[in-house]
């Protein structure tokens, strides 16, 4: 039996109008020019969307709401700690999390003391061992300026919280990832694809060779099959599904395998003008990259196998009877 993993009107409504906003206020130009990789308008503007809200108290959505606006949201390429928002909205109290909701707080999520956006955070998340705690700089930040465009900074701290039920939070900001991934690595893929339509050698276009083509299209079945584990991850955490965090872990290693895979193909693709700050693919796949080493790993050598028998059963597109809406 297979379910349907399309979006609904309302995760539909979200996609277009994040897509709408996007096209408007996050354009490719605004993307690379922004320094530290963050804006604070543009984060406000996000939030006055009501997407940080997203499976708050306050807010209206769940998980696949989530999905709908990080699938967009990476395919634009948008800058700033998303998924680390919607980690700490599920973990702390009502005032911090109306303040995230709204924009006027940010949060910095890391691990062994380096932490993303850490230069500009009020709140600051560790993880460490699968557990979530709340930490306290003890002394002035040490800037750390990545490959990926944001800032990050070296956090000499103490804990002053522990969050003991920090399952769920974990499993969706692992989902909120994996989405986010597929987006970008859509975005990118798809503008490899325009540039291998248009771009000449021998008298035809490179995309006629097989040896662009062939690869272009397994990198399509990988990130296809990993939005489908990402959607259905998401589908059990909004019903409570016992097995959501696991399949949340698999949807994280599934999307980040294949939009890794999918940034190397089309590195080869665009070829010189790929690695170029005025290219069309540094500034998607210096995302991919960054994010690739952002998520916690799993501790446990069970669970480890269950994620990668998972993540590549879906690679191989095993699931691929599963309807979806292809690109949307």
């Amino acid at each position: 039996m297979s379910i349907d993993l399309s979006f609904d009107d309302g995760q539909e409504g979200i996609a277009t109008a994040l897509s709408q906003f996007c096209e408007e206020r996050c354009s490719a130009e605004t993307v690379k020019a922004l320094v530290g990789g963050f804006s604070d308008d543009l984060w406000r503007e996000l939030a006055d969307l009501g997407i940080l809200a997203a499976a708050t108290e306050e807010g209206d959505g769940g998980p696949c709401e989530i999905v709908a606006a990080m699938e967009t949201l990476g395919f634009a390429a948008f800058p700033g700690p998303l998924a680390a928002t919607f980690l700490a909205t599920q973990l702390v109290g009502a005032k911090e999390r109306i303040e995230l909701a709204e924009g006027r707080a940010i949060v910095a999520v890391g691990r062994a003391g380096l932490f993303a956006f850490a230069p500009i955070a009020t709140i600051f998340l560790e993880i460490d061992a699968g557990e979530v705690y709340r930490v306290r700089p003890l002394s002035e930040i040490e800037r750390v300026d990545t490959l990926g465009g944001e800032v990050w900074g070296r956090v000499e701290r103490e804990r002053i919280e522990h969050f003991e039920d920090a399952v769920r939070p974990l499993a969706l900001y692992r989902v909120a990832l994996a989405a986010y991934l597929v987006g970008v690595a859509d975005g990118l893929l798809r503008g490899a694809a325009a540039h291998a339509a248009t771009r000449k050698q021998f008298g035809q276009s490179i995309g006629q060779f097989q040896a662009v083509a062939h690869p272009l299209a397994d990198g399509h079945v990988r990130l296809e099959a990993a939005r489908l584990l990402t959607r259905s991850a998401a589908d059990q955490l909004e019903r409570e599904q016992a097995s959501a965090p696991l399949e949340a872990c698999a949807a994280y290693y599934s999307a980040r395998r294949a939009a890794v895979e999918v940034a190397h193909t089309c590195h080869q693709v665009f070829g010189a003008i790929g690695i170029t700050l005025e290219g069309s693919a540094f500034h998607f796949s210096r995302r991919i990259m960054q994010l690739a080493a952002q998520a916690p790993a799993p501790e446990i050598d069970a669970e480890a196998l269950y994620f990668e028998t998972r993540a590549a059963a879906h690679s191989r597109n095993q699931f691929s009877g599963l309807p979806t809406r292809i690109g949307s």
